[in-house]
């Protein structure tokens, strides 16, 4: 007979050599390349490697996650399968044992006996198939994303090779970032564009998982629940470990519309149908639902006058939303505006909210775009200040003195006479274009 755990094996090996070239650490002055080498030996800054494999594991999960979930929900679903064949197989070869110690014997239901039996087994062999077919598919769609990873992990070998390697693999990873971002927020053909662009993209993001929730979506703005109902008795099991209320709510909607429409009766039967047979239901929610067949349907009391509004809906759909990113344990922010929202965090100083005219250039956050996506941001935390050339980026101290022009602006030594001896000993301030002598320029001592 089929045994899973057989199946469960086969499937394994796919990753038997992708797995250890991710994780495991790099190992001292080992000379073999990458195809033969069974582990990551190459001689290398290791601080650097475990800096870029903690930026992996903090911002890749759901790179791994998500279609560890769908591999996982597959292998499960195959189970189930196998199970009921095998289940119909051993009724029918009972069938057939019992008809073969009956006497007398008949060779004719003998003979359908066994070709139903056949008939099952032929059957039990191709969905067999279909479930490892299905299980294959998203395994592969896990190692391949395993390689992808790999790339980023390796890419920090000094080689001319891997340093092109490694700038692909980081636009990649951008592109990767823009249009799960993109899912996320709805924007679902600008997406489909992008990997239209970069075929490799449709290995690497979510874009199925999400046109599935696009679907579900779609038929919530249309004021429809049937495709939500059918995705979550889909996931009833998983839904009922995150305590979902999502179908509460749909239902609760389909019982606000009976009372939109004037069929109290209906919203009577549907009430004892769906909403009083529910498990832990929200009691405060039930009571406003049931108590809303006392008021007319253009009733201005609060809270039956949200119940009855049409906004609703949306905030249907932005539930179903955050369900959908909690059954496949993905964080409630894309990974592209954790990183944003990182990066501006470690910039952001009070400096970058003066008047327009007086902010940096230079810093990212004094832009007006992410000046705003800032603006709520803790500031960065500076132990200790640094004083920065505006011309040359240098760090402003007792070799790169800071001095200032008669114009009150102050600039480092270094680049003051570096301008000055390709002018014939004058400077010229960047910002407000006037130009100085360098003997003009004075030494500012900062205590």
């Amino acid at each position: 007979m089929f045994n899973i755990t057989t199946r469960w094996l086969y499937i394994s090996t796919i990753f038997t050599f992708s797995y250890p070239l991710f994780f495991w650490p790099p190992k001292g002055n080992c000379t073999c390349t990458f195809v033969s080498c069974p582990y990551i030996c190459y001689a290398f800054d290791a601080p650097q490697f475990y800096s870029v494999m903690a930026d992996l594991k903090s911002l890749e999960h759901p790179t791994l996650k998500v279609p560890y979930e769908v591999l996982n929900k597959k292998f499960r679903a195959g189970q189930k399968t196998v199970d009921r064949e095998v289940s119909h197989v051993q009724i029918s070869i009972s069938e057939l044992e019992k008809s073969l110690f009956r006497t007398p014997v008949q060779v004719d239901q003998i003979c359908s006996l066994i070709g139903a039996t056949v008939e099952k087994l032929q059957t039990m062999k191709r969905k067999v198939e279909e479930a490892i077919s299905d299980e294959l598919e998203a395994a592969q769609n896990c190692k391949r994303r395993v390689e992808h990873l790999k790339l980023g992990a390796v890419g920090i070998i000094p080689t001319t090779d891997s340093s092109i390697t490694y700038s692909l693999w980081k636009k990649t990873r951008v592109e990767r970032y823009l249009v799960e971002h993109l899912l996320r927020a709805g924007h679902y053909n600008t997406a489909q564009k992008m990997v239209e662009q970069n075929p490799e993209l449709a290995e690497l993001t979510n874009l199925d998982i999400f046109l599935v929730a696009r679907n579900v979506e779609l038929t919530l703005a249309q004021q429809q629940t049937q495709a939500a109902l059918a995705w979550i008795h889909d996931h009833k099991s998983k839904l009922r470990k995150i305590k979902s209320t999502l179908e509460f709510h749909l239902r609760q909607q389909e019982f606000v519309e009976l009372i939109r429409s004037d069929r109290r009766m209906d919203a009577v039967r549907h009430a004892r149908k769906y909403l009083t047979s529910m498990d832990d239901v929200p009691l405060e929610e039930l009571q406003h639902a049931l108590a809303l067949l006392a008021f007319p349907s253009d009733t201005q009391l609060s809270p039956y006058k949200e119940m009855l509004d049409m906004s609703r809906w949306v905030a249907l759909t932005e539930e179903f939303r955050q369900d959908y990113f909690r059954l496949y344990q993905l964080a409630p922010l894309s990974v592209l505006a954790v990183a944003l929202q990182a990066g501006l965090s470690a910039m952001k100083t009070p400096q970058c909210y003066r008047p327009v005219d007086q902010r940096n250039a230079e810093c990212p956050v004094c832009q007006e775009p992410l000046n705003k996506l800032a603006e709520r941001l803790p500031h960065a935390h500076c132990s200790q200040s640094r004083l920065i050339c505006r011309l040359s980026g240098l760090p402003l101290n007792e070799h790169n003195l800071p001095m200032m022009l008669p114009n009150g602006r102050v600039y480092g030594e270094q680049a003051l006479r570096n301008m000055a001896m390709s002018n014939n000993g004058m400077v010229t301030c960047p910002r407000t274009k006037e130009v100085f002598a360098i003997k003009d320029a004075e030494k500012v001592y900062v205590m």
